[in-house]
């Protein structure tokens, strides 16, 4: 049986947990997937998360949109999740690639997010240099937040961080190189913000 080879499929997954940290959160999450517009994107929920799968325009798009609608609620909001690209066991008949490229969420509240990312430029023997140009760019961007074990932290206005991540890995994937995996982890509405809505 021949290896797995990674894929060149546009497919772009996001695999996610959403935490309301109140005792309402089956209302901020259905109320963030009702005021979501899904339909360019495949997605499945299970009893532990949720994955949504397509063109990688759409895939960031629902993910913001989901973000920030259940933030806009004014709750404590975590959201925890991995973007895949190129992943060996991925196929395109269940997903949504003959879509436009016309975005379907497009609310511009401001919002501030604090956020961790990783990549993860698989087998690529200078991921370093990889990692290393992205968090550059958010420093000069001006929304890079500090250096951490096995993370970096980036915040700011929603719109902005989630520009970034989306461009960081498109950035990060090489033909050579094609299969790609960045982790986010967002915390919005804290306490510990001192009390920021916008960036």
């Amino acid at each position: 049986m021949e290896p797995l080879q990674c894929g060149t499929s546009p497919i772009v997954g996001f695999r996610f947990s959403l935490h309301p940290m109140t005792g309402n959160f089956i209302k901020v999450i259905k109320g963030a997937l009702n005021e979501t517009d899904t339909s360019n994107v495949w997605m499945h929920t299970d009893d532990v998360s949720t994955v949504i799968r397509g063109k990688q325009n759409h895939v960031f798009n629902v993910a913001k949109a989901l973000t920030l609608h259940a933030a806009k609620t004014g709750e404590h909001v975590a959201l925890s999740g991995t973007f895949s690209i190129g992943c060996p066991g991925d196929s395109a008949g269940d997903v949504y690639l003959d879509k436009d490229d016309v975005l379907l969420n497009t609310d511009d509240t401001k919002q501030y997010v604090s956020s961790q990312f990783a990549l993860y430029p698989m087998n690529n023997p200078d991921y370093m240099a990889v990692i290393y140009r992205e968090v550059d760019r958010a420093k000069e961007r001006g929304i890079f937040n500090e250096s951490m074990h096995y993370a970096s932290g980036i915040h700011g206005d929603i719109h902005e961080v989630f520009a970034f991540y989306e461009e960081a890995f498109t950035n990060a994937r090489s033909e050579e190189h094609r299969h790609l995996v960045m982790t986010v982890s967002m915390s919005i509405n804290s306490p510990s913000h001192g009390g920021k809505k916008d960036a």
